[in-house]
């Protein structure tokens, strides 16, 4: 299948991303992440249609303690993007960040979770648990297609259907966010895609949730909610005050996960579904103080 690569000339001078690139060959793609400070890892995990600049703000603060390491899903950011949707499934994201994990050699990880990322990485996390110490879940679910998703998704769903790979990227981000954001910004997010046919990832992954038990990546999900209700070790959860799609994901969490007893019930107001966006110093510092109060040896 066809792979083609944003030209880097698309990532110049970028509002607040002053961060130096980093490659690694994963099952034959080039994944970019960023790769910031030392000590602990937290790993922060995009969803659709972002990339790692949504982390921008929580960056600096968390890797003046910690090392950040920030990886683009494959037809995201900086990484390979194929042109073919067909080659976009949950299994291959599955397995490349899998292989992103490996290729790194990251243990202890901290894991920050939103949107597809929670999908991808509460699943790797449940396979892998030896190489997670932590959870930091952010608006974002596990669908097996037992249950109807919010109608609002299914109105995302069909509208991300119907643009396809004419999906508008920067609406969207402003479309998942409270704060007016600034449209050098939005120019940011649409960098990756200088023309349709880089889309091809962001416009199937809506198409990808499953709807039905037996669609693609509905068992996985499945088995990583019953493996969630014996994590013990420390979970937080954070959802954000505005967002209609993951409303009330954050008390299934807290109630199925044994290692969110004792944490604080936190919500973060004023935000939408991009809740980086919004207030992403506010969340880096939540972290900060999570990862200071459960203290592991590694």
């Amino acid at each position: 299948m066809e792979i083609i690569r944003t030209p880097d000339d698309r990532f110049e001078n970028l509002p607040d991303f002053p961060f130096t690139p980093n490659y690694v060959e994963v099952n034959g793609l080039r994944l970019h992440y960023v790769d910031e400070g030392e000590g602990e890892v937290i790993l922060c995990l995009h969803g659709e249609p972002s990339w790692a600049y949504l982390y921008r703000k929580m960056i600096p603060p968390l890797a003046a303690q910690h090392r950040v390491v920030v990886p683009d899903l494959v037809g995201f950011g900086r990484s390979d993007k194929y042109t073919d949707p067909d080659a976009y499934s949950f299994q291959m994201h599955r397995d490349v960040l899998v292989g992103f994990i490996e290729a790194l050699d990251l243990w202890g990880i901290t894991a920050v979770v939103q949107d597809w990322g929670g999908l991808l990485g509460l699943t790797i996390a449940t396979q892998l648990p030896e190489r997670f110490a932590r959870l930091v879940i952010m608006n974002t679910g596990l669908p097996t297609g037992m249950f109807p998703m919010p109608e609002a998704f299914m109105q995302w769903r069909a509208a991300a259907e119907r643009f396809g790979n004419r999906l508008p990227v920067g609406r969207v981000i402003q479309g998942g966010t409270v704060t007016e954001v600034p449209k050098e910004v939005l120019a940011a997010y649409e960098a990756p895609f200088p023309d349709a046919s880089y889309k091809a990832g962001a416009a199937v992954f809506p198409l990808l949730i499953p709807l039905k038990p037996d669609d693609p990546g509905a068992a996985e999900m499945s088995r990583a909610q019953r493996q969630l209700t014996r994590w013990t070790k420390p979970a937080l959860v954070m959802f954000s005050d505005g967002d209609p799609i993951t409303q009330g994901g954050d008390a299934l969490f807290r109630r199925a996960i044994p290692g969110t007893q004792g944490q604080p019930e936190i919500t973060i107001e004023g935000a939408g579904h991009f809740l980086q966006e919004d207030k992403g110093e506010e969340i880096a510092e939540h972290i900060l103080d999570f990862m200071e109060r459960t203290a592991v040896s590694l």
